[in-house]
């Protein structure tokens, strides 16, 4: 069995899985991560090896924890990966775009995979039929742009996601959602059409915080799977554990 660590700026999420199926996950708050991870390892004994991806910041003493318990690969941009990597700065790639380019060499093997996450960024990542990553783009996220029309203006108030009711809004707090969510959608439809027009044989997948949220408004043919991340860390895990 395997454990997958993703730890974010506040978070921290868990995920077992068996192979390649997902038995448990989890989400919690830095500090409860030494209770969380006994827990874990109680209930899951046949827990042998784990994977930790890094995103924020992780106190030392919760590393040599989990080296105490089980075979740790700790994810960096020098970690073996199963695709080629031809990014042109391969050290500046985040473990996360990592790990869902993993994930499509993995379930969508010699398929051209576009790969959107929208999270707090909205990241798009393209792996061709040859299993080579090229790269992709990164965008601000929806939350990223409530936000920055929040504190870059002087009246504009802090809204929370919500979809727009019509197109043209009808008061400023209506004029937001509809510039923010109907542009958001139209920016993700014109990514996939544009790469579309160079590969017509192209997977869309989406994932991430927004996946489930923005899934039912695209006019675009997509696959939305919440646990591409974590699957896809699986995998590198997999992959290291076997070369």
């Amino acid at each position: 069995m395997n454990l997958i660590i993703d730890v974010g700026n506040t978070f921290v999420k868990f995920a077992v899985f068996n192979e390649n199926s997902i038995l448990e996950k989890s989400r919690f708050e830095m500090p409860d991560f030494p209770t969380e991870f006994e827990a874990v390892c109680k209930n899951y004994r046949s827990l042998e090896n784990c994977i930790v991806s890094l995103v924020g910041n992780f106190d030392s003493k919760y590393l040599e924890q989990i080296s105490d318990k089980l075979n740790v690969v700790f994810l960096n941009s020098s970690t073996p990966m199963p695709f080629k990597n031809l990014y042109r700065t391969p050290t500046t790639l985040g473990v996360d775009r990592l790990a869902l380019v993993s994930a499509s060499a993995a379930q969508y093997p010699e398929k051209n995979v576009l790969i959107i996450d929208a999270g707090t960024c909205i990241t798009y990542d393209f792996i061709n039929d040859q299993n080579e990553y090229l790269g992709g783009a990164i965008s601000p996220g929806i939350q990223m742009r409530y936000i920055g029309l929040h504190n870059l203006t002087a009246n504009l108030p802090l809204l929370d996601i919500k979809m727009p009711e019509q197109l043209i809004g009808d008061s400023s707090e209506e004029a937001i959602h509809s510039g923010v969510i109907f542009g958001v959608i139209s920016e993700i439809d014109g990514a996939i059409e544009a790469y579309r027009l160079k590969y017509a044989d192209l997977t869309v997948i989406l994932t991430g915080g927004n996946a489930n949220f923005l899934s039912k408004q695209l006019k675009s043919s997509i696959f939305a799977n919440s646990n591409f991340l974590l699957e896809g860390l699986n995998y590198i895990l997999q992959f290291n554990l076997n070369a």
